[in-house]
């Protein structure tokens, strides 16, 4: 089974989501948020850190465990999204690699609401936000 991570990153009422590249393999040209594999004898901290940091150039310092999501459309490769609220980072969100083509802070409402997200699982994550 494959662990994966994602960072709801939040700021005055808004998660930042990341538009996935239309070349990916799983999900293309969908919402989702920043993540991505945790590697072997990574812990699932580590594992954002590094994703975070690899994937939108930001260091998380405070976040909390939100859930984990069996990915529903994985029958032979099982892969688990273990899901993370960060309130507070340092650096500033901005693309790199070409695993993404946008980032965008969206209110929580609207981005439970938003057409085109990878996983409807995220709608009840999204609607349980804390103001941050």
């Amino acid at each position: 089974m494959r662990h994966i991570v994602n960072a709801l990153l939040v700021r005055n009422g808004c998660v930042l989501l990341a538009r996935r590249a239309p070349h990916r393999k799983a999900y293309p040209a969908q919402w989702s948020f920043p993540g991505g594999h945790v590697e072997a004898g990574e812990t699932l901290v580590q594992g954002l850190v590094r994703e975070m940091d690899e994937e939108i150039g930001v260091t998380p310092t405070r976040f909390v465990a939100c859930g984990t999501i069996a990915d529903p459309n994985e029958v032979t490769d099982r892969a688990n999204y273990h899901m993370f609220v960060v309130s507070e980072w340092t650096g500033e969100p901005r693309l790199i690699g070409g695993e993404h083509t946008m980032l965008q802070w969206i209110a929580f409402d609207a981005a439970a609401n938003m057409p085109g997200l990878a996983l409807e699982e995220y709608r009840p994550l999204l609607r349980a936000l804390p103001e941050a």
